[in-house]
């Protein structure tokens, strides 16, 4: 979302940029010019206001996506405001001020535009600075962490305590701490393939929340639900929930832990052992820079066991704290 919110504050940049152009070439004296640009401010709002308008409504229901900068839905729908702003002047309704203002000599109405695009383009590139670099709003999608969160929980997530990473790049900088066993993470799902299936859909972009398990170089293994590392029983764990009376049995064919570690690490686990890796899984190595990652709600969590390690560099941050709904305001357990 911050570099949706960032990209329209450039757009709104760039028309606050050629309206001062026009305004030093006199471009203004000539109504018909005047109106000309009004119409393009009203397509760029109609854009921004439609655009943002979907991503709102996308989220609201469940369709997450980080990856890519606008969907076609998201284009269509904006483009649908943009054409409104575009004709609007040709319509009974408009009748502009032409009066011109004596502190900016611009036309009132297009001083008025000038105002919006400037608060358009301070709000946006603040608003995505924040939250790039220290907060992210985020809604829990499905019942996978159940009970620490729960679906349509409203959260903030720190972004910074585990680095502020530098655009375009994968490089983290000002790390107040490391990610450790027990923290509840939020991140991008670790897939590049845009169609590549897991979880019943397609996950490519999508934010994710689960609590770190595994760390890096450890030796991970679940046996009838009971997480195990380095060989050694992980221990009392209050977070977790288990629904089902019963435990998935073990595969009665055993494959060597060289090809259960290849296929895990290419995301193919729940592909080619179902809901076997379930309760008995592995044993694996967590490969460098790398997480392995479950939902509290342990029998209905699609998480590491099904597709894969969890990379350093998609980790985002940590629930900061619930602020809707009232009910649940509060701390993270």
């Amino acid at each position: 979302m911050e570099e949706k919110l960032f990209v329209v504050g450039i757009i709104s940049g760039i028309y606050l940029f050629f309206t001062e152009h026009f305004k030093d070439k006199k471009k203004f004296d000539t109504l018909s010019f005047a109106v000309l640009w009004h119409r393009v401010f009203l397509a760029m709002a109609g854009f921004i206001v439609g655009f943002l308008l979907m991503v709102i409504i996308d989220n609201r229901f469940g369709e997450i996506v980080t990856a890519s900068f606008i969907t076609l839905k998201q284009f269509m729908f904006a483009m649908l405001f943009a054409v409104i702003g575009w004709f609007y002047p040709k319509t009974p309704f408009f009748v502009p001020d032409a009066k011109i203002d004596e502190k900016t000599k611009l036309p009132k109405f297009i001083k008025t535009d000038r105002e919006w695009g400037d608060t358009f383009f301070t709000a946006f590139v603040l608003a995505s600075i924040v939250m790039y670099c220290f907060l992210q709003a985020f809604k829990i999608p499905s019942g996978s962490m159940r009970n620490t969160l729960i679906e349509g929980d409203h959260l903030f997530v720190n972004k910074f305590i585990y680095g502020i990473r530098i655009p375009f790049t994968q490089k983290k900088v000002l790390k107040i701490k490391e990610v450790k066993r027990g923290d509840i993470v939020v991140f991008r799902f670790p897939s590049d393939d845009p169609d590549e299936f897991h979880c019943g859909g397609k996950q490519y972009g999508k934010d994710f929340v689960k609590r770190v398990i595994g760390l890096p170089g450890e030796k991970i293994e679940m046996r009838n639900g009971i997480p195990f590392i380095n060989g050694v029983a992980i221990g009392v764990e209050k977070y977790a929930q288990y629904l089902d009376g019963k435990r998935m049995p073990e595969l009665t064919d055993k494959v060597e832990q060289k090809i259960v570690q290849e296929i895990w690490e290419k995301r193919q686990s729940g592909k080619y052992f179902s809901d076997y890796v379930r309760d008995n899984f592995g044993p694996i190595i967590v490969p460098p820079n790398s997480y392995f990652v479950l939902g509290d709600n342990r029998d209905r969590s699609c998480d590491s066991r099904y597709w894969g390690p969890v990379p350093e560099k998609e980790i985002k941050g940590t629930p900061l704290f619930i602020y809707w709904p009232p009910s649940r305001i509060g701390l993270p357990k």
